[in-house]
């Protein structure tokens, strides 16, 4: 009686251990005869005559060219030509085709940063000279006469006027400006920007000067030294910024770097687009000529507000003193929203802003943005406690005039030429 199933061949006839081995079911090996694809692309060989034996000729490990299964190699279902199943197992996919390939991460994330490095160097620098054509550089200071020696660090003379160029009737009356003719300068201060600490100087409208020999801006004529005083604010609205600046420095000792100006349109434009600056105002005030209306305590001040706050000065006992010092606080906390990344980073605040303040801004011809951007950095650097903001030293007045102390305002200038830190106090 025979030992194998009924599915052995007449060729298996041949001795225990001369066919497929024991325990086989099938007439030829699993792989063989169920797995057709792989002899798929090959062309047939000639097969040797069938060994039963473990010689060559056999299906052992020393077979030449006949049917392999795979077994002396490890590889049962593999690809033609990939023997052991080839790159790791890589035989169990489709006959043909490429490979998947693995994205290459670092490449796309230094493409990506080169992108984004492109993007914003072409970005500032389109908004550079788009920003630098808005400056209106109408100040010549070359046609300021007699000017004092400069000494080390930056002075930049920054002024607001009540010029209402530009507003109509209704921005008038919301604003409270009044629809007087001209430009009188209601604000004036020096900047000093140096390594020692930026410092911030009040100059009272009210000071008592001497208005100097100076040469028209327009006119190109000269106007000899009368020894005539008056109002510091009077010699903007006789000749203008350069007859400004030449009073300032004849009157301080003091060489001025650069001049920038703004009228009321364009401040309270700035405020409205940086979304308003936090005051916390000691106490409330009301002034009807200027439509102030303030609570005591935090609060956010939009356009036509900041406007009146700078402006008031008839809610105060010391008038022009208290108003300049409010016109230091509310500057230096506009210059810290200008220039705080939640401006900066925000082109939808950024450009607006830059759009409203460029328009009105009016500055001298050699001002760069750099110097300009150095200026609201000082401001906020006051601001932020870094500098120091002072009125000019008062010693009295003289016909309703504050006259300076001229002790204390050679001092002051000396450590501003000599850029040094400040000692001096003011009123």
């Amino acid at each position: 009686m025979s030992d194998w199933p009924d599915g052995r061949s007449d060729r298996q006839s041949g001795g225990g251990r001369g066919g497929y081995g024991r325990g086989s079911g099938s007439a030829r090996p699993e792989g063989a005869r169920v797995m057709r694809q792989v002899q798929r692309g090959q062309v047939p060989q000639q097969q040797p005559a069938y060994d039963d034996g473990y010689g060559d000729g056999g299906y052992g490990d020393n077979a030449g060219n006949g049917y392999d299964s795979g077994y002396n190699t490890g590889q049962v279902y593999g690809q033609p030509g990939r023997a052991g199943g080839g790159d790791g197992g890589a035989g169990y996919g489709p006959p043909t085709g490429r490979p998947a390939r693995t994205p290459n991460w670092r490449k796309r994330i230094k493409w990506t940063a080169i992108t984004l490095v492109t993007v914003v160097v072409v970005t500032s620098v389109v908004t550079y000279f788009w920003a630098d054509s808005k400056l209106n550089r109408d100040v010549d200071l070359s046609k300021v006469i007699e000017r004092p020696e400069a000494g080390d660090g930056t002075n930049y003379l920054i002024v607001g006027t009540d010029s209402r160029q530009g507003m109509s009737a209704a921005e008038k009356k919301k604003l409270h400006t009044g629809s007087a003719e001209g430009k009188r300068t209601d604000t004036m201060m020096i900047l000093h920007v140096g390594s020692n600490g930026d410092t911030l100087v009040s100059l009272p409208r009210d000071s008592n000067v001497t208005i100097p020999s100076f040469k028209g801006a327009e006119s190109g004529k000269l106007y000899p030294n009368t020894g005539r005083q008056t109002k510091l604010n009077a010699a903007y609205a006789e000749d203008g910024p350069e007859l400004l600046v030449r009073t300032v420095e004849y009157n301080t000792g003091l060489h001025i770097d650069h001049y920038a100006e703004i009228g009321f349109g364009g401040f309270a434009g700035i405020v409205d687009a940086v979304g308003g600056v936090e005051m916390n105002l000691k106490e409330g005030f009301k002034d009807k000529w200027s439509g102030a209306d303030f609570k005591a305590g935090k609060q956010t001040l939009d356009g036509q507000q900041a406007l009146a706050y700078v402006r008031t000065r008839h809610a105060f006992a010391a008038s022009d003193l208290q108003r300049t010092k409010n016109q230091q606080a509310f500057l230096a906390a506009l210059a810290h929203k200008v220039a705080s990344p939640s401006t900066v980073m925000n082109p939808f605040t950024l450009y607006p802003t830059l759009g409203a303040g460029l328009d009105s801004l009016v500055v001298d011809k050699d001002m760069s943005l750099w110097n300009l951007g150095s200026m609201f950095m000082a401001m906020k650097s006051v601001s932020g406690g870094d500098g120091k903001s002072m009125n000019m030293p008062v010693s009295g007045s003289v016909g309703g005039n504050l006259v300076w102390d001229k002790t204390k305002v050679k001092q002051l200038v000396g450590q501003f030429n000599n850029d040094e830190k400040v000692t001096v106090s003011g009123n």
